[in-house]
């Protein structure tokens, strides 16, 4: 299964509850921190919904 490795490159502040849970969800709690996760449709959905607070790449 592809990998993907995803960043936090903006701060959850004024976000939603939504957006903030599923940067938790993600393992994301530090701007700076990267994460990798395998390129499943649950990971994707997740990473598309906060796509203006991450940065993506492969692994």
């Amino acid at each position: 299964m592809a990998k993907i490795k995803v960043k936090k490159v903006k701060s959850a502040i004024n976000r939603t509850k939504r957006q903030k849970l599923t940067l938790l969800a993600l393992g994301l709690k530090k701007i700076g921190q990267v994460v990798e996760h395998d390129a499943t449709p649950n990971i994707l959905g997740m990473v598309k919904k906060v796509e203006h607070l991450v940065s993506i790449e492969e692994a």
